[in-house]
């Protein structure tokens, strides 16, 4: 949840409870466990519990996404240009009670499709920088969650198709 000032609330989880739905999840529902949303906002000492609880899932995108907007490496300008792409084409989507700060944190994940190409386009030097950011990241949460090392059974499941993908490029009008 974004505070007034555009920062984070910090989030308190009961891994307790969290622990009895998804045990009671697989138990009684033959399902896989509980589900955390909004964990990506969480304290980096909290992720190391989730194994512990059999959580199932735990969802991470809008942490990512803020690494991403938030990151020293991110253009200035570039951010300018897409706060300011939010205030002007999203105003339906800002709640009456929320600050400016706030109605941001809550938009800007709809700007990566518009700045697609953009943001595709910065600098390799710059996309390097951020990609390293989010690489520590994912490294960390793949210690902390315990999944490092489970390659063998990924590939037991699950067959990759190559897909060739090719940069964007810019639409000619």
């Amino acid at each position: 949840m974004p505070l007034a000032d555009g920062t984070v609330a910090k989030v308190k989880i009961d891994f307790d409870v969290l622990q009895k739905l998804s045990e009671t999840a697989r138990v009684q529902y033959g399902l896989s466990g509980a589900v955390q949303h909004g964990a990506s906002t969480l304290p980096d000492e909290a992720f190391d519990r989730f194994p512990a609880t059999g959580t199932a899932e735990i969802h991470l995108a809008t942490g990512f996404q803020n690494m991403i907007y938030d990151s020293k490496d991110f253009p200035a300008q570039l951010r300018a240009k897409i706060y300011d792409l939010l205030l002007a084409e999203m105003k339906s989507e800002w709640k009456e009670k929320d600050t400016e700060e706030q109605f941001i944190y809550k938009t800007r994940k709809k700007a990566f499709g518009p700045f697609k190409l953009e943001l595709w386009s910065l600098p390799a030097d710059v996309r390097d920088e951020i990609c390293a950011e989010l690489e520590r990241k994912f490294a960390f949460l793949f210690d902390k969650l315990k999944v490092n090392g489970t390659r063998p059974l990924l590939d037991q499941f699950i067959k990759p198709v190559d897909v060739p993908m090719k940069m964007p490029q810019a639409l000619e009008g």
